[in-house]
């Protein structure tokens, strides 16, 4: 497990996503499973409970409660090392959830996440990070997720949304593009700025992937979300999660109703 900065920011700065295998062990990765199959069931009939990302493919965002190994996701040595080697020691955690690619998903459009801003574009940094973990051992079928290394720099004039580049573009991306398959246990970190999508799940396996995002203190992200947590929880928790933790503390969870809809991956 590489905990050096040069080898940190080479990767993510170069290829724009990073990994480390074996961050958790298959048991600990089933049972997030499971809390993201008992959130899926509560939310998924409920308005702006989970939101489409394309055909049989959804995103649902979560309180840092419903996943059981938040904790030790965030404090995990590798984490905290690619926070604060890309985000300085002042990183904001704010934005858990997971995307399910169903049976039936399609092949995504190119995309970038969000509009790149001007601290990637002009200043040439990086400030904020996606952290994925897979809840099943990812297959060709599966629908793997597959990104086009180096292009978190593209600035994609004309861009709808600054998020989808035109067509023309597509076969630089597919030249590029590096299919990620990885197993239970593993953890990602990746810009979501490098254009990326996910490929169509031709399984008879939804395979759930649970997503933390996390901010420099200068990015905005945290505006898109309502990361909440209740006092008890807050109070209980170390101070080196709560004192990264961008959100709203309350007497009782609400739905996270979201609003952060991608028009273009519909």
């Amino acid at each position: 497990m590489a905990l050096d900065e040069a080898g940190i920011m080479g990767g993510l700065y170069g290829d724009g996503i990073i990994a480390c295998q074996g961050a958790f062990t298959t048991e600990w990765a089933d049972r997030m499973a499971i809390d993201i199959w008992r959130v899926w069931e509560r939310v998924k009939d409920k308005p702006g409970g989970a939101l489409p990302r394309g055909p049989q493919r959804f995103y649902v965002e979560v309180a840092p409660e419903d996943i059981s190994g938040f904790v030790d996701i965030v404090t995990h040595p590798w984490f905290v090392a690619v926070c604060e080697a890309v985000l300085t020691r002042d990183y904001r955690i704010v934005e858990i959830g997971f995307d399910i690619p169903f049976p039936g998903a399609e092949d995504q459009p190119w995309h970038r996440d969000f509009r790149a801003p001007a601290a990637t574009l002009e200043g040439r940094r990086l400030n904020s990070l996606a952290f994925n973990l897979t809840a099943i051992d990812t297959r060709d079928e599966h629908g793997p997720f597959e990104i086009a290394p180096g292009t978190q720099w593209d600035a994609i004039e004309g861009a709808i949304d600054g998020m989808f580049p035109d067509r023309s573009l597509w076969r630089r991306y597919e030249e590029r593009a590096v299919r990620k398959k990885p197993q239970r246990g593993d953890m990602s970190a990746r810009s979501a700025l490098t254009i990326h999508r996910g490929t169509a799940n031709r399984s008879s396996e939804p395979r759930p992937v649970l997503v933390v995002g996390v901010d420099a203190p200068d990015a905005t992200n945290a505006a898109h979300h309502d990361l909440q947590v209740t006092r008890s929880y807050f109070d209980a928790l170390p101070p080196r999660v709560r004192d990264h933790l961008s959100c709203r503390v309350v007497d009782r969870l609400e739905m996270i109703e979201q609003h952060h809809v991608i028009e273009g991956l519909l």
